[in-house]
């Protein structure tokens, strides 16, 4: 079995490479520490542009950056990629898959949540979450195969996104939806008609994005309305279909065909995390004290999303993530040093901010006024942008927005491969129109093509199942 043991210098190991993660690992470049950062992917994802990767409006790579990068100006830093399959708080150590176990003096677990289904039956099965960045291509990619297969084969019934959530996930979703059938869609698929498709977001409660004050609400309210978006408020979910969704709304029961549902509905730790034998609260996830260390084991710290304060609960967002981490570093460095302890965590709100799509956003910024419209949306962009890793990603993203948002003259979405379409029919493309064949040539045209084309859809519906599938 392979070991990667501390050296003579304290080692702090980091499970996870995210927001506070990597803000940790980043303050203690000059501690007298050696670092192992521990992720199950090779990259660091920016999830609040995750949305803009599924709505075909930014590369991958745009939003991702190479964790090895970091050791370019730290190097006491190792990168080690692995998922944590178990831990011994006696012997301090990690076990990875691969059989690999790596012993720590301090532990920092800032390895995120995933989505929360809420037991709804059929959730986790067919709804597509946006946590990863292979779920916001499976989503990307199964749009564009669901539009294809229509362009070709006409728009037999209506087409319908439903997006489950009316925080800033969902409503940022159904946004770039609705803009991008509404705004691309005329020019890029002529041949459907945008009345016949629909984005409906559905949310439990009585507002979108509800933190927010009433008056900011009411703003992303009107601007989802304006943008044909079917809002469906103080709505649950019931199940959830390969074909759509059930829902309830004041004791009547409705059930929406779908042939997308995006679930962007509330967080909760990964399963594992039951079996690492550490106290757990709301929603799993691990409590923590003052100073984000794991209530009853000592030098071992959970922050960012993954951990609660029950006494000082923090919003599940970057920043608090990112201060929890720098907080941590402090801590540790003390305990290295022989120095004294900092004050205890207090989180410092520095605002907040929803997009709705482009120039509508709202924002709560500390230091400015509540603001809406073009200058929330001027603000959000930037932040976004500012907070991207790398240079390089933040011109490719600058670049991408400014070219979609700002000169508003690109229609060319940044799109991925799609299953070969085979009509239901045999069709005859005239000019502009695509039309069915006559009876006589469709007969003989079956004939002629009937086996193979037999394979190809055969092969595409494959493809289709397993987008699904992997979502």
């Amino acid at each position: 079995m392979a070991q990667v043991r501390a050296s003579y210098r304290p080692h702090v190991v980091v499970v996870g490479g995210g927001f506070g993660g990597l803000a940790l690992v980043r303050k203690l470049k000059r501690a007298d520490v050696d670092i192992t950062l521990i992720d199950r992917h090779t990259y660091n994802t920016f999830q609040p542009l995750l949305y803009q990767v599924a709505t075909a409006s930014l590369n991958p790579g745009d939003i991702t950056w190479f964790l090895r990068a970091i050791r370019s100006k730290q190097d006491n830093v190792r990168f080690l990629k692995g998922t944590v399959v178990e831990m011994d708080h006696q012997e301090k150590s990690v076990l990875l898959d691969g059989n690999i176990t790596v012993k720590y003096d301090y532990l920092v677990l800032a390895n995120g949540v995933t989505a929360n289904y809420f037991g709804i039956p059929g959730a986790e099965e067919f709804a597509m979450p946006l946590y990863r960045r292979s779920q916001a291509l499976a989503l990307r990619d199964l749009i564009f195969a669901n539009l294809e297969n229509a362009a070709v084969n006409g728009q037999d019934r209506d087409l319908r996104v439903v997006v489950v959530g009316g925080g800033a996930t969902g409503v940022e979703t159904a946004g770039a939806l609705a803009e991008m059938r509404n705004l691309d869609m005329p020019t890029t698929y002529p041949e459907l008609d945008k009345k016949r498709i629909h984005i409906s977001l559905v949310e439990m409660g009585e507002h979108v994005l509800a933190p927010f004050h009433p008056k900011l609400r009411e703003y992303a309210r009107k601007e989802l309305i304006k943008r044909g978006i079917d809002l469906r408020l103080k709505t649950a979910v019931k199940e959830v279909r390969r074909d759509g969704v059930l829902i309830e709304n004041d004791g009547n029961e409705e059930f929406l065909t779908a042939g997308i549902v995006v679930w962007a509905s509330g967080v909760a730790a990964h399963g594992i995390v039951k079996d690492w034998g550490l106290p757990q609260g709301r929603g799993g996830r691990i409590e923590v004290d003052e100073h984000q260390q794991v209530r009853g084991i000592p030098d071992v710290f959970a922050i960012g999303d993954i951990s609660v304060n029950p006494d000082s609960p923090l919003p599940q967002l970057g920043q608090p993530a990112i201060q929890g981490g720098k907080h941590v570093a402090k801590v540790i460095s003390a305990k290295v040093s022989g120095g004294k302890l900092p004050k205890a965590f207090k989180y410092f709100d520095k605002g907040t901010m929803a997009t709705i799509g482009r120039a509508s956003a709202i924002a709560e910024v500390r230091g400015l006024p509540r603001l809406k419209g073009f200058p929330a949306w001027f603000i959000w962009v930037t932040v976004h942008v500012a907070l991207l890793l790398g240079n390089r990603n933040r011109f490719a993203t600058m670049t991408n927005l400014s070219l979609k948002y700002l000169l508003w003259r690109s229609h060319n979405a940044i799109v991925g491969e799609t299953p070969y379409v085979i009509a239901h029919e045999p069709k005859i493309v005239s000019g502009a129109n695509v039309e069915p064949a006559p009876k006589k040539s469709a007969r003989s045209g079956r004939k002629s093509i009937s086996k193979k084309a037999q394979v190809r859809k055969a092969a595409a519906q494959q493809t289709i199942d397993e987008i699904e599938s992997d979502s």
